[in-house]
């Protein structure tokens, strides 16, 4: 007996052809992923009327998707920047270094020159020190703590200053209203990485900054899954230079990146009050400890900018605690083991807290004697704190200590 025929098997071609999406009444309550690379239009003439930007509308992911632009229209609403406001939105990039990089390809010219803060995360110091230089851009580096220090620094050249408003790793604070209004005098293009202290801290545009970059990788998305950046420029022109740039070189963010990031953001401000909050408890316990050197953190008096962080800051001082311990490498690797219940990683702004050693990982290409010209030994430590109880990591933290002297 022969088998049956399926006579209703449907053609080959309506199987490739795409699906229409459902139509519905309602909506969505999370926001779709938008995964296709391309998007159809119905005319030549619309794809024209896209590219000259008379209409919206997506045609190709490498030049922007939906995911993208949610994202970046929420970090703009955190950052101050409305949508029918002066400044254009936000450019949503693949990393913090590719917001960086997209940045200076888009701004500077052959010749030009970048002041930069002398305390910088570590692959912007190396990009600017080695990378630009290499590429045709000059650099120069002054105490971003002291505007006197720019001011001297700066040439008929100079196009652009980069200053990170609380410094990575060291948390200093950096004289924004000095900078600021000596970048203005000279024409100058102020551009703050607001990765440290986000807009829940401080807000860039408000202080006088054209460019403002993160690192959406740490805070913002807050949960060590996602690798971005975000770049937004208060020009509508730098914005459009800055853009071309990103996309011409390829720093194009994932949608699902971009996703999980928007979805993080949903509670960036609580994560941050509770992170906030626990980081003040820390570094007061911390201080005077046996064993430790110093603490760092901008909320206590005896942090060397308090007075400035106060008043530029009105009053939130972050997540971020730096502190230094007795000893060398041996001690540094003993504390670290006995704190191995917070782990030893060298990220920041994850919900739960994060121990780094910048000596061995962020500022690692700088010689022994460069780290210390800035403040930090062998010894120096960045703590990440995160949304755990205080009492729990205060304690991990204060037996890792002990156990470097056996007790």
């Amino acid at each position: 007996m022969s088998p049956p025929k399926h006579t209703n098997k449907p053609p080959v071609d309506t199987i490739v052809r795409r699906s229409d999406i459902p139509q519905s009444a309602s909506r969505p309550v999370a926001t779709p992923l938008f995964t296709s690379v391309v998007y159809a239009s119905p005319s030549a003439d619309t794809l024209d009327a896209q590219y000259e930007g008379k209409v919206d509308g997506y045609t190709y992911a490498r030049e922007g998707h939906p995911n993208a632009d949610i994202l970046a229209s929420k970090i703009d609403s955190l950052e101050g920047i409305a949508s029918d406001g002066d400044a254009p939105g936000g450019i949503v990039t693949s990393s913090g270094m590719g917001a960086i990089s997209a940045m200076f390809l888009g701004l500077l010219k052959q010749g030009d020159q970048v002041l930069a803060g002398d305390q910088l995360y570590g692959r912007s110091l190396r990009m600017l020190s080695q990378d630009l230089p290499r590429l045709g851009f000059e650099t120069g580096f002054f105490d971003a703590c002291d505007a006197a220090s720019l001011e001297a620094a700066i040439q008929p050249h100079t196009r652009m200053v980069m200053i990170e408003a609380v410094s990575n790793p060291t948390l200093r604070v950096a004289d924004v209203a000095g900078i600021a209004a000596l970048a203005a005098r000279h024409n100058l293009i102020l551009v703050v990485d607001n990765t440290f202290t986000t807009p829940a801290v401080f807000r860039p545009f408000d202080h006088g900054a054209d460019i403002i970059i993160h690192s959406v990788t740490k805070f913002l998305a807050g949960h060590s899954d996602v690798t971005l950046g975000y770049v937004a420029a208060r020009d509508p022109e730098h914005r459009t230079a800055i853009y071309d740039a990103a996309v011409t070189w390829g720093m194009t963010p994932s949608p699902f990146d971009c996703w999980l990031a928007e979805r993080g953001m949903h509670s960036f401000e609580v994560r941050f009050a509770a992170a906030q909050a626990n980081a003040a408890a820390i570094a007061d316990g911390l201080a005077g400890l046996p064993g430790m050197r110093q603490v760092l953190y901008p909320g206590r008096a005896d942090h060397p900018d308090h007075a400035l962080a106060a008043s530029l800051f009105d009053g939130a001082f972050g997540n971020m605690v730096s502190f230094e311990i007795e000893g060398g490498r041996a001690e540094v690797n003993r504390f670290i083991e006995a704190a191995g219940q917070i782990p030893f990683a060298p990220t920041l702004g994850d919900v739960a807290t994060t121990l780094s050693h910048p000596a061995s990982s962020s500022h690692r290409a700088l010689s022994v004697d460069a780290r210390a010209a800035l403040g930090m030994s062998e010894g120096f430590f960045r703590l990440s704190v995160g949304i755990e109880p205080a009492a729990l990591l205060l304690g991990e933290l204060q037996a890792a200590l002990a156990a470097i002297k056996g007790t």
